[in-house]
C-alpha cells in the first residue's frame, strides 16, 4: 500500500479548513457584488456606505486566514500540504486588501467619474470570485474533481483580461486626461483593483499547486 493511502485514513474526514476556504471564498464574493454597486454610483454618500461594507468584509476575511493558520498550528496532519493552505489563505486575504485599498482611495481622492474601465475591472474580479469559491469547494473531492483545473483557466483567462484593460487604460488616461491630479486619483485606484485580479491568479496557482500534489 502506497504512504499517500496509508497517510489519507489519518487525515479527518470533517475536514475545517476546506469549510474555512469555503466560508473566506464566500466572504471575498460576496465583498465583489458590492464592488460592481460602487463603482457605478456617482453618490458620494452611497460610495461611502458601501466603502465601509467592503471594509467590514476585508475584516471579517482577516478573521477567516486568522482562524486557518490557528486550525495550522493546531493540527499535526493536514488534508493538503501546510504550506499550501497558508498560501491559498493568504492569496484570499490579498485578493481582498487590494480591493478594500482601492475602495479606501475613491473615498479618499474623491474621482470626478469612475469609468466603464472601471465596471469591467470590477466584473473581472466579481468573475475571478466566482471562480475561486467554485474551486475551493471541490477540494474535499480533490482527487476526482476536474473543475479546481477549469476553475484556474478561467481565472487565468481574467487576469490577462484585466492585464489588458489596465495598460490600455494607462494609453487613455495619458493621452486624454488634462487634470495631472485627476489622473494620478484615477492611475492608483485602478491599480489596486488590478493587483487584486492578479492575486486571484496566485490562488489559482496555489490551487493547481495542491492538485499535482495530491493526484
Amino acid at each position: 500500500m502506497r504512504f499517500n493511502t496509508i497517510f489519507q485514513y489519518f487525515v479527518p474526514k470533517d475536514d475545517k479548513f476546506t469549510s474555512l476556504f469555503e466560508q473566506a471564498a464566500s466572504n471575498l464574493l460576496e465583498a465583489t457584488e458590492l464592488l460592481k454597486i460602487l463603482v457605478i454610483t456617482d453618490d458620494v454618500a452611497k460610495r461611502t456606505e458601501m466603502v465601509q461594507k467592503i471594509k467590514d468584509y476585508e475584516k471579517k476575511g482577516d478573521e477567516f486566514t486568522h482562524t486557518i493558520f490557528d486550525e495550522l498550528n493546531k493540527n499535526f496532519i493536514t488534508p493538503f500540504d501546510r504550506e499550501d493552505i497558508q498560501s491559498l489563505a493568504s492569496c484570499i486575504d490579498d485578493v481582498l486588501d487590494n480591493i478594500n485599498s482601492a475602495c479606501f482611495k475613491i473615498k479618499l481622492y474623491k474621482p470626478k467619474k469612475l469609468t466603464k474601465e472601471f465596471e469591467e475591472m470590477c466584473e473581472y474580479q466579481n468573475e475571478s470570485a466566482k471562480e475561486i469559491l467554485r474551486a475551493v469547494k471541490e477540494l474535499k473531492n480533490i482527487k476526482k474533481s476536474k473543475h479546481i483545473l477549469d476553475a484556474c483557466i478561467n481565472i487565468n483567462t481574467l487576469e490577462n483580461l484585466a492585464d489588458d484593460l489596465y495598460h490600455n487604460y494607462q494609453t487613455y488616461l495619458f493621452e486624454n486626461e488634462k487634470d495631472a491630479i485627476e489622473l494620478i486619483k484615477m492611475k492608483e485606484i485602478i491599480q489596486n483593483f488590478e493587483r487584486a485580479v492578479d492575486c486571484a491568479e496566485n490562488c489559482a496557482d496555489v490551487l493547481k499547486s495542491i492538485m499535482i500534489k495530491n493526484s
